[in-house]
């Protein structure tokens, strides 16, 4: 299944539950947050504009081993519906573990969504500066969603050409944005008594999956039709490093507690357009282990 900032929570799920996936969510929002400048400072870093041909060669081994070894190194979904017959504790380590899109799904996102059309920056810069730009920022993506698999030298060189063009500020979040900020500060402030609260409501709410995802899909459309799914993905991607601060673990994200979360994003960030019922259940979770609304929502409930 491809990605895309459409469906970002869906990126989330994969994310919190890899070891490297708070990286990747970074170097996406890097991508999302960049000006024209910082694209074509990664363009600079890429050996094809200039480095020698021993460094472009280097370059393109590097590339290429970073993406053989995470595409062979993190296990999907897929590979859980393969198997049948793999002994119970595996099979659930599996379905924990694995993820629902890919390696090329994670460089797909990037080149298409983050730096795409809707990138003004990247309009900006022109094919040739976006294209380079794209590569570097690519390299790192996918080193950190397949950190379990890839050397720790080649990803450190990745990340490296990212972090030397310098601090990107954080994406648009769009109108909600002071909402989206104040939530994810409280939830990255989390103790382990907030995390215990957090599974149990987690269970508390688990049989309304499909409610919930009704209220995901309508949150996502509204995004959509007013022109703000990048700034509700941007939302959900920096949930992930939140998520991950609080100390919630990667098992946690698979067994609803992503979800949870994931959907108190989603209702924030889109409050302003969503209806009553939707905003309640996507909210449920916060109530019940939190006791209020969260910061700068206030709502009686419908």
């Amino acid at each position: 299944m491809p990605y895309s900032l459409v469906s970002a929570a869906t990126l989330g799920f994969d994310l919190v539950r890899l070891p490297g996936g708070p990286d990747a969510a970074a170097v996406l929002l890097a991508g999302m947050g960049a000006s024209p400048d910082h694209l074509r400072g990664w363009a600079a870093q890429h050996p094809v504009a200039t480095g020698t041909a021993a460094q472009r060669t280097r370059w393109a081994d590097r590339s290429a081993r970073i993406r053989e070894l995470a595409a062979a190194g993190v296990p999907g979904l897929r590979s859980a519906q393969a198997h049948p017959q793999a002994r119970s504790e595996a099979l659930v380590a599996l379905l924990e573990q694995g993820t629902i899109g890919d390696a090329a799904s994670i460089e797909r996102v990037l080149r298409e969504d983050v730096l795409g059309p809707e990138s003004a920056a990247a309009v900006l810069v022109g094919v040739d500066v976006r294209e380079l730009a794209a590569d570097v920022l690519a390299d790192a993506a996918v080193a950190a969603w397949g950190s379990a698999a890839v050397a720790d030298r080649d990803r450190r060189t990745a990340a490296q050409a990212v972090a030397r063009v310098g601090p990107v500020p954080d994406p648009d979040l769009g109108p909600r944005a002071e909402a989206v900020t104040h939530l994810l500060a409280r939830v990255t402030a989390f103790d382990e008594l907030s995390l215990g609260r957090w599974r149990v409501a987690t269970d508390e709410v688990r049989d309304g999956r499909r409610p919930w995802a009704a209220a995901m899909h309508g949150a996502a459309w509204a995004a959509h039709v007013s022109g703000r799914t990048r700034a509700l993905g941007a939302a959900q991607l920096m949930a992930v490093g939140a998520f991950r601060t609080a100390g919630f673990t990667p098992a946690d994200g698979a067994r609803g507690l992503w979800n949870a979360v994931s959907g108190c994003v989603q209702a924030v960030a889109m409050s302003d357009l969503l209806d009553g019922p939707s905003l309640d259940q996507l909210l449920l979770p916060w109530l019940l282990a939190e006791g209020d609304h969260p910061p700068g929502l206030h709502r009686a409930p419908s």
